[in-house]
Formats: structure tokens, C-alpha cells, sequence
């Protein structure tokens, strides 16, 4: 070191902190780093990327249950292989004729052809002996829709199963269901808005109060304003006041099908 140097303690003192912030202590550095847990770049960059998957995935949930659950069925519907076909049974047996054809599709080497077959249901409010109680039943009596690729092999599978009386439509060449009618057969799947349950119950019990006044008369046509026949004309056969229902009878198929629906869900014809 140079003379100059030495009689300039500034330049010592810069110095002297220039080669303090210049050494590494391993055993020091690994210390600091264990007590504030500092990840490596990878284990860093790793973290990072699990907490953008974390907060994408956060998003897509959101967006899932934001979404119209209605739309979203529908969309999965479209999704679904094969095509929705009906056929007809025997009333009361719509849930065997499911259980039989289920098991012969796989007797008879069907699996890879007879993807699902669904019986529709709904709750309902039921008043035996003065008694009220929900019970669930078959939404569309008579009815069973089979998700399938239709072939001579799943025809017979199909037609042959007790308890089954034949196609809708063509008996030996039927038409699949388009989207839109196998969605209004089955969205009734669909879990409803806890707002629009409690809209039903809230009218079963003024009904049962007495609180409602009957507006409607037996041989009555009347238009469905919601539930999975929207839209759809109907001719009352039954009423019950003390359960708040009409029984209401809808063409399906060139067939008389009788629905039951709440008051709050028919509106007059004008």
C-alpha cells in the first residue's frame, strides 16, 4: 500500500468494508437461510408456479358455480357420446325395465354401446290420511330414456327387455331425441335454487293454511311457466288444495302424460 493511502483513513475505511461485504461464511449463510427459510431459485420459481395453478384453479371454480347450472348440464349433455333415445314401458315399471336393460347390456355384450339410461324423478308433497310427506316418483310415467349408439345389436338389446313395449316413434327405425328435447326430458336432474324450492314450499304451505285462493277448474287448459315443461299447454285433471298441486295433463309423443305441478306454476290461457 502506497504511502498516500496509508495517510488517508477514508480510503482505509472503504477498503476495509469492501472486503467485508466481499467474504461468505458458508456455515453462517446456511444458518440465516434455514431461520428465514429462504427456498432455492428452483424451489422459488417452483412456488411461484403452484400458487398461479392454485389461484387459476381458484378462478375456474368460481366461474363454475357462477355459471347457470341449467347451461352447464346442457353443455355436458352435448358432450356426452351416443344419442338420447325413448322408449315405452309399462306403467310402474320404469325403474325395473332400467335395472333389467342395465344388466342385459352387459349379458349381451353391449357395454361399449349402451352408455346411460336415466328415469327421471321429482319430489313431491304427498297427503295420505291427513298426513303430508315428500316422496319421490317417476316424473314421466311410461317413459325411459337410453343414451346410446343404435345399432341391430343394441335395437334388440333394447326392444327385447321385459317390460318394454317398443320405440318411440319408428318402432324399427327410431329418431334420437335432439339436444334440446332430451334436455327438457332430463333437466329436472338438475338441482333447483334453494330460492325457487323455498318458493314451492312457501306455496304448499298457504295452500294448506287455506291461504290460497283456487283459481282453476277441472277440464281447464292452462300453460306451464316453469319447471321442465316451460312453455307447454295442459289440461287439468286433478286439483289438491291442501298440497297446493295440480295434476295437469301434457302431450309427450302424441300421449297424454299427467304432471304434477304447484300452483305458482301454471298460468291461465287468455
Amino acid at each position: 500500500m502506497t504511502s498516500e493511502n496509508s495517510n488517508n483513513p477514508e480510503a482505509d475505511l472503504d477498503a476495509a468494508l469492501d472486503a467485508l461485504a466481499q467474504s461468505v461464511d458458508p456455515v453462517a449463510d446456511a444458518a440465516v437461510t434455514d431461520a428465514l427459510d429462504i427456498d432455492s431459485a428452483e424451489e422459488a420459481e417452483a412456488a411461484a408456479n403452484a400458487i398461479v395453478d392454485a389461484e387459476a384453479e381458484e378462478e375456474a371454480v368460481e366461474g363454475e358455480t357462477s355459471e347457470d347450472p341449467y347451461k352447464a348440464f346442457k353443455k355436458d349433455l352435448r358432450r356426452r357420446p351416443g344419442k338420447w333415445f325413448v322408449i315405452h314401458t309399462y306403467a310402474g315399471y320404469e325403474r325395473k325395465v332400467k335395472s333389467n336393460l342395465w344388466n342385459r347390456r352387459e349379458t349381451m355384450g353391449a357395454v361399449d354401446d349402451i352408455y346411460e339410461i336415466q328415469v327421471p324423478m321429482e319430489e313431491v308433497m304427498e297427503v295420505k290420511n291427513g298426513q303430508r310427506k315428500m316422496v319421490t316418483r317417476v316424473r314421466i310415467p311410461g317413459y325411459v330414456l337410453v343414451r346410446m349408439n343404435l345399432n341391430e345389436l343394441t335395437w334388440g338389446v333394447v326392444r327385447h327387455t321385459p317390460g318394454v313395449t317398443g320405440f318411440v316413434g319408428n318402432a324399427n327405425d327410431p329418431v334420437p331425441l335432439r339436444l334440446n328435447e332430451a334436455f327438457e326430458m332430463l333437466k329436472s336432474t338438475v338441482e333447483l335454487e334453494p330460492a325457487a324450492t323455498a318458493k314451492g314450499k312457501a306455496a304448499a304451505n298457504a295452500a294448506a293454511q287455506g291461504n290460497v285462493e283456487i283459481d282453476f277448474e277441472i277440464g281447464e287448459t292452462i300453460t306451464i311457466k316453469s319447471g321442465s315443461f316451460e312453455g307447454l299447454p295442459g289440461t287439468i285433471s286433478e286439483i289438491n288444495p291442501a298440497a297446493g298441486k295440480l295434476t295437469v295433463l301434457v302431450s309427450l309423443f302424441e300421449r297424454e302424460t299427467p304432471v304434477e305441478l304447484s300452483f305458482d306454476q301454471v298460468t291461465k290461457v287468455v
